[in-house]
Order: C-alpha cells, then structure tokens, then sequence
C-alpha cells in the first residue's frame, strides 16, 4: 500500500468503527485535496464491501460556477464515482465566507442523510488546521476555540470525519497527480477581500515548520477539549434531565459552580437556545453565579432551562427536512401547513407554560393548530417535528 493510502487507512481505523459495506459521503468541491480524498475513500470502502456518494455544492457566487461544479460531478462520474449536484444559492454581502462555509456543511449533510450515508468526509489538511487555529487566535477564541477542527463530529443526522487532518497539502497533492489527475482551482482562495485567504499568505509555506507547529499547537489543545468534554458529560448525567420537548430539568445544586459547570451550562444554553455559537464565557459564568436569567436564546428560571419563546423564529412552510429555529426539524406535514412558536394555550398539562410558549407548532393553511410536541391532544396524523438542535458551525 502507498505511504498516502496507508495513512488514510490508519487515519480512518482510528475514526471507526464503521462495520460491514460502509457508505461513505464525500464532500467534493473539485479542489486538489478533496479529489484526493474521493479517490483515497472510494478505495478503502471498496476493499470493505462499501460505497461512496460525492456530494459537490455550488454556492452560486460566482459566474460560471453552476458549470463547473456540473462539470465535477460528471468529472467524478467519469471515474466511477457516484457523485450529486448541490445548490446553495447563496447572496452576496457580509460574512460571505462564514456563510457559506456553514450553508455548505448543512447541504452536505443533508445530502449524506438523503442518500443512506451516515458519515460525511471532508478534506481539510494540516494546514487548514493551522489557519483554523491561527484565525481563532486573532479572533480571541478561547482553550475550545484554538483545538481547531475536530477530527470528528456530528453535524445534523451524520458524523463529520476529517481523515486528512495530519496530513502535509503537499503530500495530498503529490498522490493526486500520480493518479493523474488534474484539480480545479478556486479563485478566491487567494482573493486579499477575504480575511483567511489574507491570513494564508501571511502563514506561508503550507509544508512548512510554522505550519506545523501550528497544527501541532492545535492537537494540544484538543486533547484537553476531550478531556473536558468527558468531565461535561459526567456532570450532564447527574444534573440534568432532558425532555423529549426541547427543554431540561436542571439541578443547580449537582450542577456545580467550577469550570466543568460553566462548560456543561455553555452546551445547555447552545442545544437549547437554537444559537449556532457558544455564548461568551463571561456571560456564562454571570449565568451561573445568579443562578438563572437569559442567554444565547434560552431562558433559565428555577429548575427549567429552555428556549426563551420571544427568541423564537417567525413561523415558516412546513416543508419536510426543514429546521425551525435551529432545533426542531420538520418530518412529515400536510401541504400548506407552517411551523412556528405555540405562544400562550391553554391545556398544556404538567408542562411549564415558558416551555410550552416555544415549542414548535404546526398550523394549517388557515391557523388552526394541528400539532404540537407533549401536549395532551398534541398529536396529529400526517404531522411529524421533532427535536433536532443545530448547532452552528463549530469544528
């Protein structure tokens, strides 16, 4: 086996398990090191039974852009891999790159979940890493922030793995021209508007020893996220319950006041708010001292910790696959039906009314209200939301 692909093959057995005939999603945007990792991918799921799905996104912004990604996909199909078209149709303005980073992430993996792929691989290197880490720096990120990307993580319904995250761009580029191949190349990677393609130049050499030191510098500070991570977990089972509506029971007693609680309040507040960052650790640690208040779009008073209800989205069509207010997915609704905040009702049970204010409700076409999670009576047929929180693009 090459030196590449045997690296692959061990970065992928420490990503595992994956069981028999894997499918794996591969995010492909043409670019030298995702083409790389198509190829690599469709060799090592092969050899297992397995298959691969390309999931190519076009972002719409720039001129000629529907063509080319068109002209990936038949490039991959051309190489016996199954690959789909993804539009974004995104509009220009501000935090372009961030926008679309994050529109991408959710198309992809909604396309994974369409196509039976429970894994979505992504082609970041070890110099990705390091302007990851070097960015979050300048930006003032905190210990979670400068771990970078995670070589593992869930992402809506799939889990995100990063095979190629120890691995040089140059050596990724080497193998992909000895198979012959020939990538497309993104002008705007080293367009100077953009802040990360600014802060590449500045890094130089992407091969080189401020790159890896970098890289390096980012393993470091992921290995105690992990750590923390493991403490957060254990400190969430015994002070928390949560329930099927969106909301938890929180024992502020069990929760504590030290790092760990701080940490496990942050991914309450994050889960349960709809946010797509985690709030600040000042406010969070303001939260906890008082033992309850507002943050990051979730409410905490006395032992409940939910979403705060004037926080909540405006109603939108309930199309199936459909996110509402970054934490309720919409499975199965009748045409013409919406989805939008409850608000004051009455029979709502033994469920608080702040929780059963911002619980997501399906109407039909008229405003008559159809469905709505943990109410008596709250069930309808042909209606399906349940509680998927996004959140947001985090590494």
């Amino acid at each position: 086996m090459a030196g590449l692909e045997a690296g692959f093959a061990v970065a992928m057995a420490g990503l595992g398990p994956f069981g028999p005939a894997p499918v794996l999603g591969i995010g492909v945007s043409g670019g030298p090191h995702s083409l790389a990792l198509a190829v690599l991918a469709r060799g090592w799921a092969a050899a297992r039974g397995g298959r691969v799905i390309a999931l190519v996104a076009d972002h719409g912004l720039r001129e000629g852009s529907a063509a080319e990604a068109d002209g990936v996909v038949r490039r991959l199909c051309g190489m016996g891999i199954g690959a789909r078209l993804l539009s974004l149709g995104l509009s220009p303005g501000p935090g372009l790159h961030e926008r679309a980073r994050a529109a991408r992430l959710a198309a992809l993996a909604e396309g994974c979940e369409a196509a039976g792929a429970p894994w979505l691989l992504l082609g970041h290197h070890r110099a990705d890493q390091a302007e990851t880490v070097a960015f979050r720096a300048l930006r003032g990120s905190g210990e979670t922030g400068l771990a970078g990307m995670a070589a593992a993580r869930p992402a809506g319904g799939v889990l995100v793995l990063r095979p190629l995250l120890g691995m040089g761009p140059g050596e990724i580029e080497d193998f992909l021209a000895a198979q012959g191949l020939v990538p497309v190349r993104d002008p705007s990677n080293g367009d100077p508007r953009f802040a990360r393609a600014r802060l590449r130049a500045v890094l130089g050499d992407p091969d080189g020893p401020g790159v890896a030191a970098l890289s390096e510098t980012g393993a470091g500070f992921a290995a105690r996220r992990e750590r923390m991570r493991g403490l957060v977990a254990a400190r969430l089972a015994q002070a928390v319950r949560f329930e099927p509506e969106g909301w938890a029971r929180l024992d502020r007693g069990a929760l504590g006041t030290d790092a760990v609680a701080e940490a496990a309040l942050s991914a309450l507040v994050r889960a349960l708010g709809g946010g797509g960052h985690p709030p600040g650790r000042g406010a969070v640690a303001a939260m906890l001292a008082r033992g309850g208040g507002s943050l990051g779009g979730a409410v905490w008073r006395g032992a409940v910790l939910c979403r705060e209800p004037a926080r909540c989205a405006p109603a939108a069509p309930a199309l199936p696959g459909v996110i509402w207010d970054g934490r309720w997915r919409v499975v199965t609704a009748p045409e013409g039906a919406a989805v939008g905040a409850l608000g004051e009702v009455a029979g709502r049970g033994r469920m608080p009314a702040l929780v059963a204010a911002g619980l997501a409700a399906v109407r039909d076409a008229d405003g008559r209200l159809l469905a709505a999670p943990g109410l008596p009576g709250g069930r309808h047929e042909g209606v399906k939301v349940e509680f998927h929180p996004i959140t947001g693009p985090v590494a």
